[in-house]
C-alpha cells in the first residue's frame, strides 16, 4: 500500500455544520460528538468494530430534531469512505456481517461497487429509543451507501429490544464494511471483470 486511506470532509450547510476524519486502516479509536448521544454510541461501536478510526464533530439544528446532523453525518462518512478507497485497488470489495446483540441478529452485506444503493427493512414498530428517532437509523444508511457509492443491505433477523436491534446493525455494519475495504492481496487491479469500480 503506497498511501494513506484516509478521508477527510468538511461540509457546511445552512442546518449543519461538519468535520469528519476517517482512516479505514486503524484501529478503532473514535473521537465523536454530534450532539445526538444515542447516534454517538452506534457511530462508535461502528467504528469499533470496523476498526476504523473516526474523528467527527457535528452540530446541527437540534431545536429541529436530528435528521439534518444524522443525514448528513451519512453524507460526509459516504464521502470520506470513497476518498480513502481512491481507485478502489487491491480491494476485497465483499463484505457481509451477521451480528447478535441479546435477542437480537442483524446481517449486514456490503458491495463497493461504485453504485450507491440501499436495501432497508422496516423493522421498528416502535418510533424512537429515547429522544432519538429509529427511522434516522434508514436516513443515514441511505446517506451512506449513496454518498460512498457502495450497495448495502440490511436485514433483521431477530429482535424485540430497539436499541439491541440498532446495535446489531452498526457492529454489523461495521464489520461488513472491514472485510469490503480490506485489501485482498490478490493482485494490484481492482475486483470488477469491468477493470472499474
Amino acid at each position: 500500500m503506497d498511501r494513506q486511506r484516509t478521508g477527510e470532509i468538511s461540509r457546511r450547510t445552512a442546518e449543519t455544520d461538519i468535520k469528519l476524519r476517517l482512516n479505514i486502516d486503524g484501529t478503532g479509536s473514535y473521537r465523536i460528538n454530534t450532539g445526538v448521544g444515542f447516534f454517538d454510541h452506534m457511530l462508535a461501536l461502528f467504528a469499533r468494530h470496523g476498526a476504523f478510526d473516526l474523528e467527527l464533530i457535528a452540530s446541527g439544528d437540534l431545536s429541529v430534531d436530528a435528521h439534518h446532523t444524522v443525514e448528513d453525518t451519512g453524507i460526509c462518512l459516504g464521502r470520506a469512505f470513497k476518498a480513502a478507497l481512491g481507485e478502489k485497488k487491491g480491494i476485497n470489495r465483499f463484505g457481509h456481517a451477521l451480528v447478535p446483540m441479546d435477542e437480537a441478529l442483524a446481517m449486514v452485506a456490503v458491495d463497493i461497487s461504485g453504485r450507491g444503493f440501499l436495501a432497508f427493512p422496516d423493522v421498528f414498530p416502535a418510533a424512537k429509543v429515547g429522544e432519538f428517532d429509529l427511522e434516522l437509523v434508514a436516513e443515514f444508511c441511505r446517506a451512506l451507501a449513496v454518498n460512498g457509492e457502495f450497495t448495502l443491505h440490511v436485514r433483521l433477523l431477530a429482535g424485540r429490544n430497539h436499541h439491541h436491534i440498532c446495535e446489531a446493525v452498526f457492529k454489523a455494519l461495521g464489520r461488513a464494511l472491514r472485510d469490503a475495504v480490506s485489501l485482498a492481496g490478490r493482485g494490484p487491479g481492482v475486483p470488477s471483470t469491468k477493470g472499474v469500480l
